[in-house]
């Protein structure tokens, strides 16, 4: 098998072995398909995380012709400025002050308060679940839970949750290595509407406040500064995207993972209280998101491998969390692990922001299960989806 293949179907079904293979040479490597720098272990994933001579963005300091860059063409436009002024890809001094006014509307109580619906919510759609035998876990309980939670707390009506997914999953496109000319259409597209809707969603908040996200967002302020309407348009579609698609996948993939490893699962069964460790290692395992990128801002060095201003750095996260020098059998899944420093949610200033959302998320769907439908099991082997970076799968069909 290749060190490295992000569109072989062998690699994306099993990617770990690989990683092993790209570990063993080295620290840093050119992948020329994508003109990246693959970075695979642990100590360097999580150091360049931190490093400022990386950034999200290079758009601060340089234009694309100083950085060596071509601009993206501009039919794509709308794709770039509804993801460019989300606080993922800025960075200081623009990331500081959104996180920070975002901070201000998306508090540890804000999400507290969330916590009721959250396992009323997933008792329910398991309740469903078991009522019909069994289904797809994926769009019965994985996919409406997180989905139904970030538009419960921006404030998006009911009755206008329905393009929410296909908006999203459009955009996500754009995410994956070499996205073809039809993804990015699409994604331009769900911008489009997306941005439209938020845009009227916002106006009605301006004139009726509510106990919501988005009114949050509109109130939120430091002395004379505000979020402009762009940047709380491109907050409220960038907390949808991560707000469910990492806890999407991480549903799936872990279940998947549980019923290949059925001690591990009969464990769990016999002993609730493991659901937090589980969670982690499950996160771990089979990591949602297997790639992040970072831009060299200022030239810098990996083992003794120049790495020059304008070029572009993959972290491999899945790498990093099967990485022997940090995990013990990191091919074993353990869902008694304490010893579990995963990169799943990133670090840094980019640190995933709802990190505790989630893992209420994943704490009241795997509970509501366990507990709700404790024959549960895997009905029909997966598809996988064939994306690398956005690690998921097409169902995951059980019967109860």
């Amino acid at each position: 098998m290749a060190a490295f293949d992000p569109w072989d179907p062998d690699f994306l079904a099993d990617p770990y072995p690989s990683y092993a293979e790209l570990r063993a040479r080295g620290r840093v490597r050119y992948f020329e398909p994508t003109n990246q720098w693959l970075v695979p272990h642990h100590a360097d994933v999580s150091a360049l995380l931190r490093d400022r001579r990386l950034g999200r963005t290079y758009q601060h300091r340089f234009t694309h012709e100083e950085f060596g860059r071509t601009a993206p063409p501009p039919e794509h436009e709308p794709f770039h400025t509804l993801n460019d002024h989300g606080m993922l890809d800025l960075e200081p001094p623009d990331h500081t002050r959104i996180r920070r006014l975002v901070s201000k509307a998306f508090t540890p109580r804000t999400v507290e308060r969330l916590k009721p619906y959250v396992t009323r919510l997933a008792a329910e759609l398991v309740d469903s679940l078991v009522h019909k035998g069994g289904g797809d876990l994926l769009t019965d309980v994985a996919e409406p839970l997180p989905v139904a939670v970030i538009a419960e707390m921006l404030g998006i009506p009911e009755e206008d949750r329905a393009p929410l997914r296909p908006w999203s999953a459009d955009i996500c496109g754009m995410y994956e290595l070499n996205p073809p000319q039809e993804t990015a259409a699409r994604a331009v597209r769900a911008s489009v509407e997306f941005s439209a809707y938020l845009r009227e969603l916002i106006a009605e908040r301006r004139r009726r406040p509510g106990d919501d996200l988005i009114s949050g967002l509109i109130e939120a302020h430091d002395e004379d500064d505000r979020l402009t309407e762009q940047e709380m348009i491109s907050t409220a579609v960038l907390l949808l995207n991560a707000g469910h698609e990492a806890t999407v996948n991480a549903t799936v993939n872990g279940w998947y993972a549980l019923f290949r490893n059925p001690a591990q699962l009969a464990a769990l069964r016999a002993d609730h209280s493991l659901v937090p460790t589980a969670i982690e290692e499950l996160m771990r395992y089979d990591t949602p998101l297997q790639l992040f990128e970072r831009w060299v801002l200022d030239e810098i060095e990996v083992d003794g491998t120049t790495i020059p201003r304008g070029a572009e750095i993959a972290l491999l996260f899945g790498s990093a969390n099967h990485d022997p020098a940090v995990f013990e059998s990191p091919g074993r899944l353990d869902l008694t692990r304490r010893d579990n420093p995963h990169i799943s949610f990133s670090a840094g200033i980019h640190y995933c922001i709802g990190a505790p959302l989630a893992r209420i998320e994943l704490a009241a769907s795997m509970t509501a299960l366990l507990e709700r439908a404790p024959t549960l099991s895997l009905a029909a082997e997966p598809e996988r989806k064939p994306n690398f970076v956005i690690r998921g799968l097409e169902g995951l069909a059980v019967t109860v």
